[in-house]
């Protein structure tokens, strides 16, 4: 099984979505436990929630509701009533490991399993394997995006150096002498890595892998790296779901994670569309910690039609396609349109304001007009 991180990525098709469909229920029943769901699914029968048809009923809780919610409560629950899992001061008999903010802000919780965030898959998919060193270059501040990847690598039992953001000649200087053996972090932060080992001379023999994610991985970037010799591939995931979908050695679309159920549903509506339509991605995670229902990432997306090649039979998706929102992403955060609407708050003297996103992706620059 070493092409394959488990056994349920080759299940029968059917298999897998009787399997699906049978934990929504639960899924759904837990959801309702929690104060925001118990208001937006009042009424409804989690019992009857066995299949993509009835799922498709439920209203679709998008990012900015989230956002909104959590501003909205505050000062009771920083979640804003959808998670499950907290702390003392709370009221919650169940505690979270860690929360983290990302930009909004939105608060996120982390739960106890070994393997929180699924992206163990990605990692393994990408040809990361146990004793390999796992140079990890998303951010540990503040953002779960470092620890996702950590946590995932060590579920594989690799060893892993927390590299973070920032810092370009110390961690040009610990990949070479520890001689990482795998990258984690956006592609363009390794671009820029590899650009800075050029100009100091030094070279990186044993760095032949990648996992990159958080903003587009332009075909032309990939490509450089596999003339360096490092082959890199996409992992899609969020903050608050974890690991989405994950490329694989086929580098056709992006297969899903088996502990997710996703819908392409047309972009203001909870309509799934025909296979092979653009439309929002709309994700209900089997997490009974952060238990969400039909939650709206905003990204687009459409279903590409059979199996990867690799033999990994779930459904594959194209790859990000864009927003179905004003919502931003700028040196791979997320930058949300009330957050200018929040600045212009505290500027009497403004009436109208516009916040342009230019530049080359690593070099992405925002000027408020």
């Amino acid at each position: 099984m070493s092409e394959f991180y488990d056994a349920l990525e080759t299940r029968d098709p059917a298999v897998r979505e009787a399997a699906l469909c049978a934990a929504l229920a639960a899924q759904v029943a837990a959801a309702q436990r929690t104060p925001a769901f118990a208001e937006i699914l009042r009424g409804v029968d989690a019992a009857a929630i066995t299949s993509r048809a009835a799922l498709a009923q439920l209203p679709v809780t998008r990012k900015s509701a989230l956002l909104e919610r959590q501003k909205a409560q505050r000062a009771q629950d920083p979640f804003g009533g959808f998670s499950a899992i907290g702390w003392r001061n709370l009221g919650m008999a169940r505690t979270a490991r860690r929360v983290f903010q990302s930009p909004g802000p939105i608060y996120e919780p982390e739960g106890h399993d070994a393997d929180y965030w699924r992206f163990a898959r990605a990692l393994h998919a990408a040809g990361f394997r146990a004793g390999d060193l796992v140079h990890n270059s998303f951010s540990y501040h503040l953002t779960p995006a470092g620890l996702m990847l950590e946590t995932g690598a060590q579920a594989l039992g690799c060893t892993v150096f927390p590299g973070g953001v920032g810092n370009t000649e110390l961690q040009l200087q610990a990949m070479a002498e520890l001689r990482a053996d795998g990258y984690a972090g956006t592609p363009s932060f390794l671009r820029i890595v590899l650009e800075k080992a050029d100009e100091a001379g030094l070279a990186l023999p044993a760095l032949r892998k990648a996992s990159v994610g958080g903003e587009a991985f332009p075909a032309a970037l990939r490509d450089q790296l596999r003339a360096r010799g490092i082959e890199a591939y996409q992992n899609y995931g969020t903050a608050d779901l974890g690991l989405i979908a994950y490329e694989t050695a086929a580098r056709e679309g992006l297969v899903l994670d088996e502990g997710v159920i996703v819908e392409i549903v047309r972009p203001g509506t909870g309509e799934p569309v025909a296979e092979g339509e653009v439309g929002e991605v709309v994700v209900t995670p089997l997490n009974r910690d952060y238990p969400l229902v039909r939650f709206g990432t905003g990204d687009l997306s459409a279903i590409l039609p059979g199996h990867c090649p690799t033999g990994r039979t779930h459904t594959r998706i194209k790859g990000w396609m864009g927003r179905a929102d004003q919502t931003a992403k700028v040196r791979g955060m997320f930058v949300h349109a009330s957050q200018v609407a929040d600045v212009l708050k505290r500027h009497a003297e403004l009436s109208r304001a516009r916040l342009v996103i230019e530049g080359e992706m690593a070099n992405d620059r925002m000027t408020l007009r």
